[in-house]
């Protein structure tokens, strides 16, 4: 039984699915938009808005635990340097998820994740 188990699987085993959402996690933060799935983009907002709220305090101790949770330097120096930055006056609320409509082959609900200006 799954009583009270937040959290979507997306049929996945935990270290796989740890690590798509870390992909796109990345994916948005260097792209500022990516197209997936609804239940994908679902699980990986919280990951993205947690990750730049960190990053709006620009200290040692935020880049080390931005760094335990992306893969290599790029997002973080991105959301330290760029992001960080642009939303510091923002409370949160920096990404938006614009619906698509169905994909071709399997009719999986399409949309598109992106950060918001």
């Amino acid at each position: 039984m799954r009583h009270r188990k937040a959290g979507k699987i997306l049929g996945r085993k935990k270290a796989p699915r740890e690590a798509l959402l870390r992909n796109l996690a990345t994916s948005v933060i260097l792209y500022e938009k990516i197209k997936t799935t609804e239940a994908k983009a679902k699980a990986v907002k919280p990951l993205v808005e947690k990750a730049i709220t960190r990053g709006k305090t620009p200290t040692l101790a935020s880049r080390r635990l931005l760094m335990k949770f992306f893969y290599t330097d790029h997002p973080v120096k991105k959301i330290l340097e760029v992001l960080g930055p642009r939303y510091m006056e923002r409370k949160g609320g920096y990404t938006r998820i614009i619906k698509l409509g169905a994909r071709q082959g399997d009719g999986a609900a399409m949309v598109q994740l992106e950060l918001v200006e």
